[in-house]
Formats: C-alpha cells, sequence, structure tokens
C-alpha cells in the first residue's frame, strides 16, 4: 500500500484515478488547487505525486516541495493540450502518460514505487506514535 496524492482540477478525472488507486489497495489523497497541496503532502508524506500537466508547467508548481524520495507522475487528458514543462519538472517525472489509455500503466508504476519505497525503508510507519524517536 502506498500513499499517492492526485492534484488536477477536473473532479470526474481526480476521483476516478482516487477510486483506481483504491481498487488496487493504495491509499489516494486529492488536492484541487496547489495550496491543498501543500496541506496534504505535510500529513501523508506520499510516495508517489500524480499531477495533470497543466498544474505540472505552472510556475506555481515549480515552488511545490515534493516529499523526499517521492516520484511525481504527470498525466493528460488525450484532447488536451500539450503545454511544455519546466525542464525542472521534465527532469523529476517519472513518466508522462495520456489518460485514460495508459491507467494500467500507472497503477503498475504506483505499485513498482510502493515496492522500491517498502524495500528502501520509506513504506507505511507502523511504529506505535509512544516508540517513535523525535
Amino acid at each position: 500500500m502506498a500513499n499517492t496524492l492526485v492534484i488536477g482540477s477536473d473532479d470526474g478525472v481526480l476521483e476516478g484515478l482516487a477510486q483506481a488507486l483504491h481498487a488496487v489497495g493504495h491509499r489516494a489523497s486529492v488536492a484541487r488547487t496547489l495550496d491543498d497541496a501543500v496541506m496534504v503532502m505535510a500529513a501523508e508524506h506520499p510516495v508517489v505525486v500524480i499531477v495533470d500537466r497543466a498544474t505540472a508547467a505552472s510556475n506555481e508548481f515549480l515552488r511545490l516541495r515534493l516529499p523526499p524520495g517521492s516520484a511525481l507522475v504527470v498525466y493528460r487528458d488525450a484532447d488536451a493540450a500539450t503545454p511544455a514543462l519546466p525542464s525542472l519538472v521534465q527532469r523529476a517525472t517519472l513518466a508522462d502518460l495520456v489518460l485514460p489509455w495508459e491507467r494500467q500503466r500507472l497503477i503498475t508504476l504506483v505499485n513498482r514505487v510502493a515496492e522500491r519505497a517498502q524495500a528502501a525503508g520509506r513504506g507505511r510507519d507502523d511504529t506505535p506514535t509512544q516508540n517513535r524517536v523525535v
């Protein structure tokens, strides 16, 4: 199970992605704005951040600090315009997907990143609160 964050403005796409991730056992949080995303990232520490291409191309997205070790996946609708991504975002992007055609590829990527995070010790923290080192 991986914590994921889906960022975008289309409610239907966000709900569909969250349901698809939940169906395979991942926890999906949704943020409609970058301000919401900041709060969710601070609380949830997602392993995978999935963001629509228009948001990823914005200057505000460059100011967003992804959690250390998290993977960035960019998506767009098949009919949507393809804005150029800043070079920093391009280098950080694990995959640039066209949805809904590549939905299964997205699920496979999230599964693989979750496996690697678990192997690296970044999986879900099952340590009781009273035993954690601060």
